[in-house]
């Protein structure tokens, strides 16, 4: 749990003086720093966020684009393996080409970046903007109010997403942006999680000395959410959306893995993952390329959220720590 949401308000001078809980930031920002795998962690992150957001620059760099096919790059006397070592790797073309296609395969990675993480933030946005909502009004509201939207969460818990995800995608049009479509249903399904989070936090907030003050001063449950309880759920909601992330990014490459995702000629990594299925002997980079950056995205986002949720709630011991001795903790 996080130090904001252990503050309690016993400083206040007077009836109506209400106090915000105290943000924590330099201290979050101190325990953050001294997590090495956190850091390595993030540098990677803001790696492939500045790759994503550079696709265009990057592309134009190599003097390629993610759509042109390179008929004479492939052999089509082997059905369209690429011509050359490692996939065709050159100076012109510095991943290889697309098997069958012969499009060019770094700038199909990048734009893929793009696609993909965009995809996933949409999503986790989205997820944390239902969640938060309905866990407010459900912590907020009055027993029936609570037992309702308890109800409705509890029923999106046990929806299967993918299930769910797969027939939504095959029946909405193809002239509609799967990307956007994507992350809409992506987030219309996931946001259970963060709902009881919120609610949890909610009720146990609600009896703090702050709450109580605001109320009896007259304030209204949205100035009271706003004022006083969304400051103290920051903490918990931005941790369980960190690792919320990565698993979105696995969800939209599943997808379209199973070709319900994104289709061509958008490029992703997980439809270029299901394009390989068929190429892993004949031209196993283009397996192996998107397979690792998304391992590795994944990997990645997972020990961030884990030191961002370890900087918050310094009590808690990190899940991915093996073996520390006791002088390390000592030291920590």
């Amino acid at each position: 749990m996080a130090e904001a949401l252990l503050t309690e308000v016993d400083t206040s001078e007077g009836a109506g003086a209400v106090d915000a809980p105290a943000p924590g930031g330099r201290p979050f920002w101190r325990r953050l720093r001294a997590d090495r795998a956190a850091l390595v962690a993030a540098a990677i992150v803001a790696l492939l966020v500045v790759i994503a957001l550079a696709a265009p620059l990057l592309s134009a760099l190599e003097g390629q684009n993610p759509t042109t096919f390179h008929p004479a790059l492939v052999d089509s006397a082997t059905g369209g393996v690429p011509i050359g070592s490692f996939g065709g790797i050159s100076g012109d073309h510095w991943l290889g080409v697309e098997p069958l296609t012969g499009r060019d395969l770094f700038a199909r990675v990048v734009y893929g970046a793009r696609v993909s993480l965009g995809v996933a933030l949409a999503a986790t946005l989205l997820q944390v903007a239902i969640g938060t909502g309905i866990g407010l009004a459900a912590g907020l509201g009055n027993r029936y109010v609570d037992q309702a939207l308890s109800r409705v969460t509890d029923v999106v818990v046990a929806l299967p997403v993918m299930v769910i995800a797969l027939g939504a995608l095959a029946v909405v049009p193809a002239a509609f942006p799967r990307p956007v479509l994507i992350a809409v249903v992506v987030g219309l399904i996931g946001w259970s999680g963060i709902s009881k989070i919120v609610r949890a936090q909610t009720l146990s907030l609600k009896s703090r000395d702050h709450v109580a003050a605001a109320r009896l001063s007259g304030w209204n449950s949205w100035q009271i959410a706003r004022r006083e309880l969304l400051p103290a759920l920051g903490a918990p909601v931005i941790t369980y959306a960190v690792l919320l992330f990565p698993s979105n990014i696995v969800v939209e490459a599943a997808l379209s893995f199973l070709g319900v995702g994104i289709k061509p000629p958008t490029p992703s990594w997980g439809q270029m993952l299901s394009d390989a299925d068929t190429w892993y002997q004949a031209a196993p980079t283009y397996l192996l390329i998107p397979a690792v950056l998304l391992f590795v995205t994944v990997l990645a986002l997972t020990v961030l959220g884990e030191g961002v949720r370890t900087a918050l709630d310094p009590r808690a011991k990190s899940r991915l720590r093996i073996g520390t001795g006791r002088k390390k903790e000592a030291r920590a």
